[in-house]
Formats: structure tokens, C-alpha cells, sequence
């Protein structure tokens, strides 16, 4: 098992150090200043977490692969932050406006190859599982993007439509975060499986987290501003739960034009006021909490001894606590 601060200090050395082409710059600029704002490393933690379990090393046939989850990561911010106009990214300019749109696509777009690179530097033994689960995962991205934009047509969409677009969006890369480590460190297939379970729930736990932050949470520690969701008209999990619960006057609300500072203000008050008359703050939070205890369920299945439970136990509770 391998200490969570050996972690802490593998993954502070890996993104310090993480080395791009050096040009053309500005092609790369933009790489580099995405990994340099941060972010909480998600993705290649629960891979060296996963890892950990079984092994007692970290060497770069895992460090590679767990940089790649992150660079695709930061990848699918960067067109995201395009298509949902969003300004800011970890309380920094994002990169369409801090350079243009055609800088931000095509940046993106090497970052994507970049992260596969990283994903083929898997030890060679189980390279073509790492390949085969990472495209699928990469694909299934796509499509969970894809229905989040389908859905901002649409007035009304079910919870069970909007679960399967997070799980695709968002739900998925966490899975393959941890059946990645896990299939690196030499876990049996059903462990990989219990795993992947994990990271699959955690995903949601943590979507439906981010979708209540974005109406609830603090700016200056959310790193982007609050009522975003509700401005672009997208489908949070407060909006389908809501409009599930029968709240009055919602689709008026979101439908009001948000142009001006004092327009966007209203319209998000407007619409905060209608969920807390059915109580959607409290109805997120439980959502959150039952996605992540049945992460932790899923994932104790796997072949582990105590401490590894443990790690699952602690992981999930550092993703998902700041709601509770």
C-alpha cells in the first residue's frame, strides 16, 4: 500500500514537471497554462490511489498513464469552456478567452493526442486493455457532451435521462481513473470491475455536487461563477429534480433573458428562490450522499485488505465533502 502523502508528493512533482512540445507556442502556451492553474488532480489521484493498493512503487509505466487522465481531463475543459462560454476556469481567464476560439479548439486537440502518448507508456503487458478502456471511455465522453448540448434544447428532460448523461460525461472517466491504476497494479479482473463501479458512482456523487455548487457554492472556492448553469439554460440535476418535484414557475424563469449584470442577478435569484420552495438544496445534498455511499459499496467488493477499503472510504469523502 502506498501512503497517501507519497501520492500527494508523486502527483505535486508529476504536474511541476510535466514537460509539452516547445513549439510552435502558440499551440502549446495554452497546454501549459491550463496544467499551471491547477485544479485538484482528480483523475490521476484515484489512479495512484487504486495503484497504491496493490503495489508499493510508483514508476513512470503508471505515473505516464495517470498524467494522460489528466491532460484528457484538461482537454475536455477547454472545448467545454468554448461551447458553454464560460469565462472563467479554476478562477483563471479560460483559454478561448484568454487567446481566441481557434487557439482553444486546436489546443485541445493536441492535448487529446497528447494524453493518448501518455496512456501507451502502460506497461506492455496490459497495454492493449489500458488503449481499449481509455478510447472507450474517451468516446463515451463525447456522447455524454454531446446529450448535455441536446438536452439545453430541450424544456424538460427525466432524471433518468440526465443520470445517463452525467455517467457518460463525467461519470466514466473516474471509472477508467480507477480500473486503470487497478489494471496496471495487477488487480484480478472482477477487482478491476469493483473498481471501475467505484469511480463510475463517485462520478455522479460528484456531478450532482458540482451541479449544486454551481448554485450554492462560494466563487472564490468554486473558481467560476456562481449561476453559470442556471444563465446557459443547461440541465442541472437542481433543474430535472426540480421540475420533477413540480416547482412552479421554473421554465418561465430560465427562459428569462440574461443580457445585462442586473438582467443575469435576477434571473439567477429568480430561479435559486424557486428551488429552495421545494427544497432542492437539501434533496441534492441526500442524492450526493447516497450516490457516494453506493460508490464505496461497489468499490469494497474488490480483492483488497482493510486499508485499501479505507482508501476508498477516504477518497470519496475528499471529493464529495464540501457538500455535506
Amino acid at each position: 500500500m502506498i501512503p497517501e502523502h507519497t501520492l500527494d508528493e508523486a502527483l505535486k512533482d508529476l504536474f511541476a514537471n510535466i514537460q509539452f512540445q516547445p513549439t510552435p507556442e502558440g499551440l502549446y502556451d495554452p497546454l501549459r497554462y491550463m496544467i499551471s492553474i491547477g485544479g485538484k488532480r482528480i483523475r490521476p489521484r484515484l489512479c495512484l490511489t487504486t495503484y497504491g493498493i496493490y503495489q508499493s512503487e510508483l514508476t513512470p509505466q503508471i505515473l505516464e498513464p495517470a498524467a494522460g487522465l489528466e491532460v484528457f481531463h484538461t482537454f475536455t475543459l477547454i472545448h467545454d469552456d468554448i461551447m458553454d462560454r464560460s469565462p472563467l476556469r479554476r478562477g483563471h481567464d479560460t483559454v478561448w478567452k484568454k487567446w481566441n476560439e481557434d487557439t482553444a479548439i486546436l489546443s485541445g486537440d493536441v492535448m487529446c493526442i497528447d494524453a493518448y502518448k501518455r496512456i501507451a507508456k502502460a506497461p506492455a503487458a496490459v497495454l492493449p486493455e489500458a488503449l481499449a478502456l481509455f478510447s472507450k471511455t474517451a468516446s463515451e465522453v463525447c456522447d455524454g457532451q454531446q446529450l448535455d448540448m441536446d438536452f439545453e434544447k430541450r424544456s424538460r428532460v427525466s432524471m433518468n435521462e440526465y443520470m445517463q448523461m452525467i455517467g457518460l460525461k463525467t461519470g466514466v472517466l473516474l471509472a477508467c481513473s480507477a480500473q486503470m491504476g487497478a489494471l496496471i497494479g495487477g488487480a484480478d479482473k472482477w477487482s478491476q470491475e469493483c473498481f471501475y463501479e467505484f469511480g463510475y458512482y463517485l462520478g455522479l456523487a460528484f456531478q450532482v455536487a458540482d451541479d449544486y455548487l454551481d448554485a450554492y457554492g462560494d466563487q472564490k472556492v468554486f473558481g467560476k461563477p456562481i449561476g453559470g448553469d442556471i444563465l446557459n439554460g443547461k440541465k442541472s440535476w437542481l433543474t430535472v429534480k426540480a421540475q420533477e418535484m413540480g416547482a412552479d414557475g421554473l421554465e418561465e424563469a430560465l427562459a428569462a433573458p440574461a443580457v445585462t449584470e442586473e438582467e443575469k442577478s435576477a434571473k439567477i435569484a429568480r430561479v435559486k428562490a424557486i428551488y429552495d420552495s421545494v427544497g432542492i438544496a437539501d434533496a441534492a445534498r441526500k442524492a450526493i450522499g447516497d450516490l457516494s455511499t453506493r460508490a464505496v459499496f461497489k468499490g469494497t467488493d474488490a480483492g483488497m485488505d482493510a486499508s485499501g477499503h479505507q482508501a476508498l472510504k477516504d477518497f470519496a469523502h475528499s471529493l464529495i465533502g464540501r457538500t455535506m
